[in-house]
């Protein structure tokens, strides 16, 4: 019979705390119960789990039980009730959404929060969740993805062009872009967010420095995107100095890497062990901000966000110079980060996982999917939203929902409805997974005001979708 083996994984999808108490666990079963099944010993580690107290007794388990007395002493408590908060769009968010921004909104360093339209379930906060909380920074509020974000340069090129030339646009967009978990742009490319000082001062971004460098100017993979579309610019008092009208323009949407990725993992688990929750809410650990973890925390999450616009930075200007065109403007904005802002006369850290920044006069890109329309916003400064807006139209159906939904045939032929040339891409990110973007937008009018509008007609992401034509 082959000895019994776990893996920290397995107690923590059984409920155990992170902690020291699954290290402690692991070993005592592994060598006082080697001969139990999986099944068996996990079985009985729920029971442990459920009444420690029990267990006190215990020659071997004792030492477990112990473990989730002491773990369970030293938990932080969260508030009895959740604090009110405005959500925007309830007809269109999924109750689990719901629940994750409840619990938000019990934590003790909680001062206010709202939910925006396009919000569904995550880890922790919910996708689409805005909380602002007294001097700390929640790694998990924040995201895996730490600023990601949109970027839309508008061009000088007639838009006609796009059409009488997409063979050139398509194959400028398929050279100039790479997409993918490890994806690497070769030669390297030098950028001033690589000289940052915080490489040199912060033990872990020493160590991811090269990965850093190696992977600048590229995309991820899921919903990152970069596409030529057309722009209709509607308001005549835009902040451009554009004439309303139809632009070419260029959209990208994706984050800060695997240095983002690496810098997330590493400081939620930190705040995990500093910070214990009770499990419903360990997702939402945090770093006081008066704490030598809380500053690295923000200065590493600081410099993810700026590589990530560096790596958009570095796409468009790459791709502008190949089509010969000359930039007239540009919109971006993050929508994975935590700000320092003034709400109700107090500093406020406020988390914006999934939310775009719409304070009064701010510029954003809201984007639907690949053949929906984004929307450029101004921000209207909506005080009970603490200035924020809807980051897309988001997701009505799970990776693995839409997958077994749609066909590549009726991916294909959504496509040619829409005239949209798809290079990549994946039936996750066929259009019906997301929510109506339509419906988004007038469900936060008072959050927004729309200065025009991007409409899809060449996709790249990462591969994975309809053959190329």
């Amino acid at each position: 019979m082959a000895k019994l083996k776990l893996r920290g994984k397995d107690l923590r999808n059984i409920g155990y705390p992170e902690g020291p108490v699954i290290s402690v666990a692991i070993t005592v079963m592994e060598q006082h119960y080697k001969h139990y099944t999986q099944e068996a010993a996990l079985d009985l580690l729920r029971q442990v789990l459920e009444a420690p107290v029990s267990f006190r007794e215990e020659e071997q388990l004792s030492k477990i039980a112990d473990k989730l007395i002491v773990e369970e002493s030293t938990e932080i408590a969260i508030n009895p009730q959740a604090m009110p908060y405005q959500v925007y769009g309830r007809q269109f968010i999924d109750d689990g959404a719901i629940r994750q921004m409840d619990y938000a909104m019990r934590l003790p360093v909680t001062a206010a929060g709202a939910l925006m339209p396009d919000a569904h379930q995550g880890y922790g906060l919910p996708i689409g969740g805005v909380l602002a909380v007294k001097n700390a920074v929640i790694p998990y509020g924040v995201g895996v993805d730490i600023g990601c974000r949109m970027c839309l340069s508008i061009l000088d090129i007639p838009p006609l062009q796009l059409e009488k030339q997409a063979s050139v646009f398509k194959r400028e967009l398929k050279a100039g872009t790479v997409f993918g978990a490890g994806a690497e742009w070769k030669p390297r490319i030098d950028d001033e967010v690589l000289e940052h000082l915080a490489f040199g001062e912060i033990g872990l971004l020493k160590h991811l420095h090269a990965k850093a460098a190696a992977q600048l100017s590229t995309s991820g993979s899921g919903n990152h995107f970069v596409e030529w579309g057309l722009v209709e610019i509607a308001d005549a008092a835009n902040e451009f100095g554009l004439e309303p009208g139809t632009y070419l323009g260029l959209l990208s949407h994706s984050g800060s890497r695997g240095l983002g990725a690496q810098i997330a993992g590493h400081y939620t688990k930190l705040a995990r062990e500093i910070c214990q929750l009770p499990r419903e809410v360990q997702h939402l650990a945090w770093l006081d901000l008066d704490t030598e973890e809380g500053q690295e925390y923000w200065t590493a999450m600081n410099l993810a966000g700026d590589y990530a616009s560096a790596c958009h930075h570095q796409i468009h200007r790459r791709l502008i110079r190949a089509v010969g065109a000359t930039l007239l403007a540009r919109v971006e904005n993050h929508h994975n980060f935590a700000w320092k802002e003034i709400h109700n006369g107090e500093e406020l850290i406020v988390h914006r996982k999934g939310a775009t920044p719409a304070g009064k006069g701010v510029l954003g890109v809201i984007p639907g999917s690949m053949t929906a329309p984004g929307y450029i916003v101004r921000g209207r400064g909506e005080a009970a939203s603490l200035d924020s807006a809807s980051h897309g139209a988001g997701r009505q159906m799970s990776r693995s929902k839409a997958t077994q939904s749609f066909t590549r045939h009726e991916l294909t032929k959504i496509l040619a409805d829409h005239q949209v040339h798809l290079i990549g891409g994946g039936l996750d990110e066929a259009p019906g997974a997301y929510k109506n973007i339509a419906d988004v937008m007038a469900a936060q009018t008072t959050l927004v005001d729309v200065i025009g509008t991007f409409h899809p007609k060449i996709v790249r992401m990462a591969d994975g979708g309809p053959a190329e034509d």
